[in-house]
């Protein structure tokens, strides 16, 4: 049972249901990550983390499938799911 409140995709509303919705069609597996869904009491917070995201995830010095795996290593060593 998770420990922090969030919202649903089926209860999002306004700017929340757009970013939910934005996010789920950039997502390969369509759907709305959870990590993002912990910051949903927070659209604004959402908006920021979220495009600090793509950008961290975009290619330049490391390609994506580097960042990938880099922040695959640093969870498993933390023993987050994420």
């Amino acid at each position: 049972m998770a420990r922090i409140k969030m919202v649903e995709e089926a209860d999002a509303e306004g700017p929340l249901a757009e970013l939910y919705a934005a996010s789920k069609s950039r997502s390969v597996a369509k759907v709305v990550p959870d990590i993002l869904r912990t910051m949903s009491l927070r659209p604004d917070f959402l908006t920021a983390i979220d495009a600090a995201s793509r950008l961290h995830f975009s290619d330049g010095a490391l390609t994506r499938a580097q960042h990938e795996m880099i922040a695959s290593y640093v969870s498993a060593l933390n023993k987050c799911r994420y």
